[in-house]
C-alpha cells in the first residue's frame, strides 16, 4: 500500500511540479501569446473545415509541413519558413488537383505518408538535441523566441485577414458549391485560397502542439462548437472560445510537467467534445419529445 501511494505521488510529481511557476510563466509568456493566436486562428478556420468536410486535409497538410520543419533544422534555416513552405506546397497540390472529394482524398493519401517519411528521415539524419525532433512531432513551450512569436502573429493576423474578405463567399461555397458558383461565387478561387490560408494556420498549429495532434485545435473545437449551436456567429465564437481554452490550458498545465503540451491540449479539446456532444444528443431528444408532446396524432390523421 505505501509501495503503491509512492508510486502514485512519483507519477503526480512528474505531471504536475508547479515549483517555481511563476518563473516558468516568464519563460513561456511567449508561447501563451502564441497559443491565444493559434486558438483565435484555429477556432475560426475550423468551422470552414468542418462545413467543407476538409478534416483528412488538415492531416496531410501537417505531414508536409512537418517535413519541412525537419528539413529546416537539419540544414539550420528558421524552422517556421521550412513549416510554412511544406504547409503551402501541400495546401496547393490539395486545392488544384482535389477539386472532388475523391481525388481530394487520394492525394491526401498519398502525401501523408511522403510527408511523414520524408520528415523522419530528416530527423534520423539531424545531429543535434532529440528534444528539437520530438518537438515538431508533440509540440513544445519554451521554444518560441520574439522572432518566432513575430512569425506566429504576423502569420495568424494574414489568415484571419482573410478569412474575414472572404467569410460570405467562403460561407456560401461551403454550404452549397453548386449553388454558389450558380449565383456568380468564383469556387474554384474562392477553394484554392481557403487551401492556403488553412496551409498558413497548420504551419503556426506544428509550431504549438506538434504535427500529429494538429487536428485537436483545427477540428475538435468546431466540431464540439457544431454539437450544441447551428448560429452562424455562435459557432465560431464557441469555437474559438473552445480552441482558447484547450491551447492556453494545455500550456499552463504543462509548465510544471515534464510531459509534452500535446497530451494536455489534446485531453482539454476531447473532453470539451465529449461535454458538447452529450449537452447536444439531450437538447435533441429533448427537442424531440416536445415535438411529439405538441401534436401525438398519427401521421395519418395529421395528412387528412
Amino acid at each position: 500500500m505505501i509501495a503503491h501511494l509512492a508510486a502514485s505521488n512519483d507519477l503526480w510529481s512528474q505531471l504536475f511540479n508547479f515549483t517555481d511557476y511563476g518563473e516558468l510563466l516568464l519563460l513561456v509568456r511567449n508561447s501563451i501569446f502564441a497559443g491565444a493566436v493559434l486558438g483565435v486562428v484555429g477556432g475560426l478556420i475550423g468551422v470552414f473545415v468542418m462545413q467543407r468536410d476538409m478534416a483528412f486535409a488538415v492531416h496531410g497538410i501537417s505531414e508536409l509541413s512537418f517535413a519541412g520543419a525537419a528539413a529546416a533544422l537539419l540544414f539550420g534555416a528558421n524552422v517556421v519558413v521550412g513549416s510554412l513552405f511544406g504547409s503551402l506546397i501541400a495546401a496547393v497540390l490539395i486545392g488544384l488537383l482535389g477539386a472532388k472529394a475523391r481525388d481530394r482524398n487520394s492525394i491526401i493519401a498519398v502525401l501523408m505518408p511522403f510527408g511523414l517519411g520524408l520528415g523522419i528521415l530528416f530527423l534520423a539524419l539531424y545531429p543535434g538535441r532529440s528534444a528539437n525532433k520530438f518537438g515538431l512531432l508533440t509540440g513544445q513551450i519554451v521554444s518560441v523566441d520574439d522572432p518566432q512569436l513575430g512569425w506566429l502573429i504576423a502569420i495568424g493576423a494574414i489568415v484571419l485577414l482573410g478569412l474575414l474578405v472572404m467569410w460570405r463567399p467562403l460561407t456560401f461555397d461551403s454550404l452549397d458549391a453548386d449553388v454558389a458558383a450558380s449565383r456568380g461565387v468564383p469556387s474554384r478561387f474562392v477553394a484554392l485560397a481557403f487551401m492556403v490560408l488553412l496551409g498558413l494556420a497548420v504551419a503556426v498549429s506544428v509550431q504549438i502542439v506538434g504535427a500529429l495532434l494538429v487536428l485537436s485545435l483545427l477540428v475538435t473545437p468546431a466540431a464540439a462548437a457544431m454539437r450544441i449551436s447551428s448560429s452562424p456567429l455562435g459557432v465560431p465564437l464557441l469555437s474559438v472560445g473552445f480552441a482558447l481554452v484547450s491551447v492556453v490550458g494545455g500550456i499552463l498545465l504543462a509548465l510544471g510537467s515534464a510531459v509534452p503540451i500535446s497530451p494536455y491540449v489534446t485531453t482539454i479539446s476531447f473532453v470539451i467534445y465529449v461535454v458538447c456532444r452529450i449537452v447536444g444528443g439531450r437538447r435533441a431528444a429533448g427537442a424531440r419529445r416536445t415535438t411529439g408532446a405538441t401534436d401525438s396524432r398519427p401521421l395519418v390523421s395529421r395528412a387528412g
